[in-house]
């Protein structure tokens, strides 16, 4: 009944992974690529989550 109220989980997740996605450029920019590959591995695990929390909804 008041479903509309409820947050969307995945919104959350989904401006963490914006968040490091960004990260991760400013680190391959800035030439540390082992920091963008640790990040962007990162990342990936957030949209997984992403991914699984949309399955079930």
């Amino acid at each position: 009944m008041f479903s509309f109220f409820k947050k969307d989980p995945t919104k959350k997740l989904k401006k963490q992974y914006d968040r490091k996605l960004e990260e991760a450029m400013h680190a391959q920019r800035n030439g540390n690529i082992k920091g963008y590959a640790m990040i962007t591995a990162e990342a990936e695990a957030i949209w997984d989550k992403v991914v699984e929390l949309e399955k079930k909804a």
